[in-house]
């Protein structure tokens, strides 16, 4: 049985048997621009994939995967000058800092470019879908909103209002699903366009590939034992091409992936019922979980997976919706661009201050700030990691 495989080559790229017909590979310059590795697609049986895993100058070799969107877990529609509760609590609004100068990227469903929230920005879009540029679903414009969305009839939404470009990859479909080959393929190009912080809100559909490779003919053991070695390949590969991100940072050509952890937990049945965050959280610079509106203080959101390194709100928060206009979602999709938008501030911060500013600089700083005591007493730190991320 042939498959499509990612293959990552070190120092330029090899010559394939089927050059002319290959059209997933990125194009030449965005591989050159790198400088050390090279992402491409081949469809291979498993001996060929074998043979090409044992060439020395071979990184990584992963077969593409099927994705989809960490869906919110309820919805409802909201009004224009509902306030974003978010931004208070994570300190946004009292930050002097506005993400001024930082080039944000948000993988998803793509945006509504013309939504009030992101008038007057540099919006780069790139589809790696084939459906085109656009949003049809709404996930990908909400999480820009909460990123990076400005102000609409007096009423604030992103965390990093000041963000002036930003690059939108549409890695996932109108039904909010997609293949390892599209985020790939949109998290090299972020990386390459010098994206500085990168929000994903998406996972691998695992089960999936179960019931694909059984449907293909194997049995369910089988099947399930290769879903799981496919899974680990896959997990390398996200390490692989998030690693091209430390290079050239003497030149602060940073780029902070920042993933949500997921939403499949279910606290609310079983206290103990806690799922761990997925292959792309885990691979990630920081990994983020869900908080809820509480009183006094904060609460663990009940869906929330495990094992994140921030939280930050993600119950009713109200952001972008296409159709210019707005909703409100729960789920850790929305915490996800919070920690992204916080960093964006810090990164601002850090430049203005003159600090050596560097992806690990950086990250350590959102870690080092974040907050325990806003939280609500007997969490623990599975559930909510270093803390609450916090503005500076």
């Amino acid at each position: 049985m042939k498959e499509v495989y990612a293959i990552l080559w070190e120092d330029g790229r090899r010559s394939s048997s089927n050059e002319s017909d290959d059209r997933s590979r990125l194009d030449e310059p965005a591989a050159q621009k790198s400088g050390r590795t090279h992402l491409e697609f081949d469809t291979l049986d498993e001996a060929a994939a074998v043979d090409i895993e044992r060439a020395p100058q071979v990184r990584v070799i992963s077969p593409v995967m099927e994705t989809l969107l960490i869906a919110p877990v309820s919805a409802a529609a909201a009004t224009v000058g509902v306030g974003q509760w978010g931004i208070d609590a994570t300190g946004a609004a009292r930050s002097r800092f506005t993400g001024k100068g930082v080039i944000a990227a948000v993988l998803d469903t793509g945006i509504e470019r013309s939504h009030a929230c992101f008038a007057g920005m540099n919006i780069r879009e790139k589809d790696f879908t084939g459906a085109g540029d656009g949003d049809e679903n709404g996930h990908g414009t909400h999480c820009a909103g909460i990123f990076f969305g400005r102000s609409v009839a007096g009423t604030r939404y992103g965390v990093a209002p000041g963000v002036e470009t930003a690059l939108i990859g549409k890695v996932l479909g109108q039904d909010g699903r997609g293949t390892t080959q599209s985020i790939f393929e949109g998290l090299n190009w972020a990386i390459d366009q010098r994206a500085n912080i990168i929000s994903m809100s998406l996972n691998i559909d695992f089960p999936g590939q179960v019931a694909r490779l059984v449907k293909n003919g194997l049995p369910a053991e089988l099947a399930t034992s290769r879903a799981l070695d496919d899974y680990r390949r896959t997990f390398r590969m996200f390490e692989a091409i998030i690693s091209k991100a430390g290079v050239g940072e003497e030149f602060e050509n940073i780029s902070l992936v920042v993933a949500a952890t997921g939403n499949e937990s279910r606290r609310d049945v079983d206290r103990d019922f806690r799922i761990a965050g997925g292959a792309v959280a885990a691979a990630s610079d920081l990994s983020v979980a869900a908080v809820k509106n509480g009183s006094p203080k904060l609460g663990i959101a009940s869906f929330s997976n495990s094992r994140p390194d921030l939280v930050a709100p993600g119950v009713g928060i109200s952001s972008a919706w296409i159709g210019n206009s707005f909703r409100s979602l729960d789920g850790t999709s929305m915490a996800c661009p919070h920690v992204a938008g916080i960093g964006a501030l810090w990164l601002e911060s850090m430049r203005k201050s003159g600090d050596y500013t560097t992806r690990t600089t950086l990250k350590s700083n959102l870690i080092a700030h974040a907050r325990r005591d806003v939280l609500a007493s007997g969490l623990e730190p599975v559930d909510v990691g270093s803390g609450l991320v916090t503005a500076p």
